[in-house]
């Protein structure tokens, strides 16, 4: 009889445990339920995202405002469309700029914006023309090393 109590125990902590860890692996991922009725979409084109995903934070002043919602490649231009789903609550003028930003030096992508002083706001649907791409490290320290090695040779040139 005790056996039974102990065992239904164990399978009542590890059922536990289990529901922790999917509730963590959600909050982690950035997937738990997100209400739709509650935002509205607006979308930016950027030159490059670099590893900007969907459900990225968008963040005005640092504050979570809403979330990516979709990314795709314009046929018509070739730049990347992001779609963002801003909650409701919060409202944009139409001079709104959006910038791709790293949190820390490796850490995620996410969507910045920056406030304009326009007094017309941006409509559901609209487009927020000033956009600034995202700077990918390796290209960063691909341009050092070729502004490097060129200057090496310069040096090299100059030595008689």
């Amino acid at each position: 009889m005790k056996r039974s109590i102990i065992d239904l125990w164990v399978g009542i902590f590890v059922a536990i445990g289990l529901a922790s860890i999917a509730f963590l692996s959600l909050k982690v991922a950035n997937l738990t339920p997100q209400s739709a009725d509650k935002s509205y979409v607006l979308y930016a084109e950027f030159d490059n995202i670099g590893g900007l995903k969907v459900k990225a934070p968008v963040k005005a002043a640092g504050v979570l405002v809403g979330r990516v919602s979709s990314i795709e490649l314009d046929p018509k231009n070739y730049m990347a469309r992001v779609n963002l789903s801003i909650d409701s609550q919060y409202s944009f003028s139409q001079d709104t700029s959006a910038e791709i930003l790293t949190a820390g030096l490796l850490g995620e992508q996410y969507v910045g914006l920056v406030q304009g002083g326009d007094p017309e706001d941006l409509k559901p649907g609209g487009r927020i023309a000033l956009t600034s791409s995202a700077l990918v490290l390796e290209q960063l320290i691909g341009k050092f090393m070729t502004s490097f090695a060129e200057g090496g040779a310069a040096k090299d040139d100059k030595q008689p």
